[in-house]
């Protein structure tokens, strides 16, 4: 069909159009026929506008016309407009007519996503079975549709990255490219990136590392998925924190390991010293725990390196958003406290830089880089080595640090501004005990009887987009705390007003007290 295209619409005439429309709603009207006529043609009608079968600022046909071209009461269609323009799909203008609004209200197409999900699922099984760990992941998705916004958690702010400087070395570069930048990569990664983290890492972060023990990677999904694969097997025990980012547990789950999920306090997370079974692999994020904040103690620190010794384990230490601490000096890497400690140390560019380049990297022991380099040749086949050359020219110059300095100034104001306005409509009992003056996010505390899923699902339909802490956590872990993540970094302290607000009503309506 002629429409199945998606800017068919937006290049035919009103006429045509109106026609097109009417053969698409009487085709839709056919297949729905749950509910009264105006209700079925509301959905047929959203469900066009969600699927971009009619784009964003398209003028809808007149009531009359439509009403004519589908054989039904103005009345029904007029019904139908008015509905849409009570959810955000269409705007009315006075003397021009209905159109279909330029920005969908997000709340709605959640809904309508997973109401379609849903049903494509239906459909699905009825001719495919996945797999039992497919099935098994999916059951576990967590991974959000908006990456943007107050107040995604993690989320950098990429507007004010130096992009006109990462421009100007991708044009010089790109004039006359190398060929080994143009071909798969079976070496790691490009060679000027690893030796320019290299020497970062060891100023930065206190790694102990040379290029030959650094393997880039497309992010940290990739690093924690080539990690697991090749240093465990199914079955094998793994040690994770609890609460733990989502998509380290995600991936490590569809790899078949038996994971074991440790308790954090204010000093990070509590090893089993007198383990039953021993860890083949032990994920921590010890300079700035994911999600609540908490710093790994000194003492802790030797404790994991200690078990790993003893019990031939590998600590894999992610790394990723040390360079943002706002006061005091910052923490030194686990993988540089002890010579040769069992430590594979993970970092990524998506927090400092932009998460789109889709560059992360592993510092792994020497005697690990060659069958982790060839895992990774055969299972990813590399590549993107331009771009990691044009980074490796970035750092080099000098632009990455004084980028960085910068981020860390903003992102700065920007927790402080938020701290500020909790203490102050909230008071600071709603300020998590973990949190440090670090990172891209912080914890609101909620008391223990609060429905934080519920509270941040509310604040999504008025465009706030929050995380309830409580998901973080394993669904056997009775000891969960509710609390909400706030992403600072990508918001203008104007917009943090305006969307604090929002959420301050979210929480009120929830029986939250508020002092203001």
């Amino acid at each position: 069909m002629v429409i199945a295209h998606e800017s068919h619409f937006n290049i035919v005439g009103e006429s045509q159009l109106r026609s097109l429309l009417g053969d698409y709603l009487l085709q839709r009207l056919q297949q729905d026929i749950d509910g009264t006529l105006q209700l079925r043609l509301f959905r047929c009608l959203r469900n066009a506008i969600i699927d971009s079968v009619l784009a964003p600022k398209t003028r809808l046909p007149a009531s009359r016309d439509l009403a004519k071209e589908i054989k039904v009461s103005r009345n029904t269609v007029l019904s139908a407009y008015e509905q849409l323009q009570a959810q955000g799909y269409v705007e009315a203008r006075t003397g021009q007519g209905t159109w279909v609004a330029e920005k969908l209200p997000e709340s709605f197409l959640v809904k309508a996503e997973n109401t379609n999900s849903q049903t494509q699922e239906k459909k699905t099984q009825q001719n495919y079975n996945l797999s039992q760990r497919g099935s098994y992941l999916i059951g576990y998705s967590a991974a959000s549709p908006y990456q943007w916004g107050a107040f995604v958690p993690g989320a950098p702010d990429v507007t004010e990255f130096p992009h006109h400087i990462f421009s100007r070395i991708q044009t010089r570069l790109s004039r006359e490219p190398e060929i080994n930048s143009l071909i798969y990569s079976n070496a790691g990664g490009c060679l000027e990136l690893r030796q320019e983290l290299a020497e970062y890492l060891k100023i930065a972060r206190s790694v102990q590392c040379d290029a030959d023990q650094i393997i880039i990677t497309e992010g940290t999904h990739q690093a924690i998925d080539l990690v697991s694969r090749t240093l465990s097997d199914p079955g094998d025990e793994v040690w994770i924190e609890d609460p733990a980012y989502w998509g380290a547990r995600n991936i490590l789950r569809i790899n078949g390991v038996n994971l074991r999920s440790l308790p954090v306090d204010q000093e990070g997370i509590i090893p089993d010293l007198e383990p039953k079974t021993p860890p083949k692999l032990i994920f921590v994020t010890p300079s700035h725990q994911y999600p609540l904040g908490s710093h790994l103690s000194l003492e802790r620190r030797k404790q994991l390196i200690a078990i790993a010794r003893q019990h031939k384990s590998w600590i894999v230490e992610d790394d990723y958003d040390s360079e943002f601490r706002f006061s005091g000096q910052p923490f030194p890497s686990l993988q540089g406290l002890e010579p040769d400690a069992p430590v594979i140390y993970m970092g990524t560019f998506s927090k400092t830089i932009y998460p789109a380049l889709r560059i992360g990297y592993l510092v792994v022991p020497k005697k690990l880089f060659s069958p982790l380099r060839i895992v990774a040749s055969e299972l990813y086949r590399g590549g993107h080595l331009l771009d990691q050359k044009v980074l490796a020219e970035f750092i080099r110059e000098g632009h990455y640090e004084a980028h960085i300095r910068r981020m860390r100034l903003l992102y700065s104001k920007r927790h402080a501004f938020l701290i500020d306005l909790i203490t102050r409509h909230l008071g600071a009992d709603f300020l998590h005990e973990y949190n440090t003056a670090a990172g891209l996010h912080l914890i609101l505390k909620l008391p223990s009887n609060m429905d934080d899923v519920l509270i941040a699902s509310n604040a999504l339909d008025q465009g706030v987009k929050v995380r309830a802490l409580s998901q973080y956590y394993t669904k056997h872990y009775s000891t969960r705390q509710k609390g909400l993540l706030l992403g600072f970094a990508c918001v203008r302290e104007q917009e943090i007003l305006v969307a604090f607000g929002v959420l301050l009503k979210c929480l009120r309506n929830a029986g939250v007290r508020t002092l203001s």
